[in-house]
């Protein structure tokens, strides 16, 4: 096991111990047929990047995301969202390879 933080050790070493009681899945990083958090990160963080003054606290950073998510448009999710049927359909067909998507 890697040095680590102690939360991330203990929870490693949990999940190392109980893995068997989980279906593992290939899930490559920056999959974004099935991933739309990667895309509401990166709009919060571009939104967070354009304010002025920029966040110098951790708080005024949890303020500057929270400010930015309250002004999202409501359709932001749900235009995110739409394409995941789609999105799986072809992953299936895929059987996990690379989709147009």
């Amino acid at each position: 096991m890697r040095h680590t933080p102690h939360a991330s050790r203990v929870a490693t070493k949990w999940l190392h111990e109980h893995s068997s009681d989980f279906r593992h899945f290939y899930w490559p990083p920056k999959f974004p047929e099935m991933n739309i958090i990667e895309d509401i990160r990166d709009a919060l963080l571009h939104a967070v990047e354009k304010r002025s003054p920029p966040p110098r606290t951790p708080m005024d950073l949890l303020t500057a995301l929270l400010d930015s998510w309250c002004e999202k448009p409501p359709g932001c999710l749900q235009t995110l969202a739409e394409p995941m049927p789609r999105s799986v359909a072809a992953l299936l067909r895929a059987r996990g390879g690379p989709t147009r998507y």
